[in-house]
C-alpha cells in the first residue's frame, strides 16, 4: 500500500537529524517499559529510535522482511514505499514497518520482537 497510511494502525531519513522534532513518538514494550522520543520530518521510526539510543529490532531496512515490525496503538504513519513485508490484513490491523514508517502525528506504537511474532499464523495440525 505504497503512500497509504497506517492509523491506529523516498527521502534522505538522515536529512532529518539536521531538522527539528516534528512529532513525539512513544515507544511501548509489552513488559510495561515505555520511552518517548522525539521524531524528525521524513525521519523513520528506526532512525529515530537509533538517533536517541534505543534498540529495535530490525533486519532489510527496506520495507521486505517483518523483522521491525510494530504496531500503531494511537496515532498515524505513513509508508512512503511499499511496505512488502506485510499483508493489507497487517497493515489494516495497524501493523507497521519501522524501518520505513514516518510519523503523520504524534504516535503510541507497540514495539519489540514479540510483536513480529503476532504476524505468523500457524495451521491446526
Amino acid at each position: 500500500m505504497f503512500g497509504s497510511e497506517t492509523m491506529g494502525t523516498d527521502g534522505d531519513s538522515s536529512a532529518a537529524h539536521d531538522r527539528p522534532a516534528a512529532h513525539e513518538l512513544t515507544l511501548m514494550w509489552r513488559d510495561d517499559q515505555e520511552e518517548t522520543i522525539p521524531v524528525g520530518v521524513r525521519e523513520t521510526v528506526l532512525d529515530a529510535a537509533e538517533r536517541a539510543g534505543v534498540s529495535l529490532p530490525f533486519g532489510c531496512r527496506t520495507g521486505a522482511c517483518t523483522t521491525c515490525t510494530g504496531r500503531v496503538l494511537d496515532g498515524c504513519v505513513e509508508h512512503p514505499r511499499p511496505p512488502r513485508g506485510l499483508k493489507a490484513r497487517h497493515l489494516d490491523s495497524g501493523y507497521a514497518l519501522l524501518c520505513i514508517a514516518e510519523l503523520q502525528t504524534d504516535c503510541h506504537i507497540e514495539v519489540g520482537v514479540d510483536v513480529q511474532a503476532d504476524l505468523i499464523s500457524y495451521p491446526r495440525k
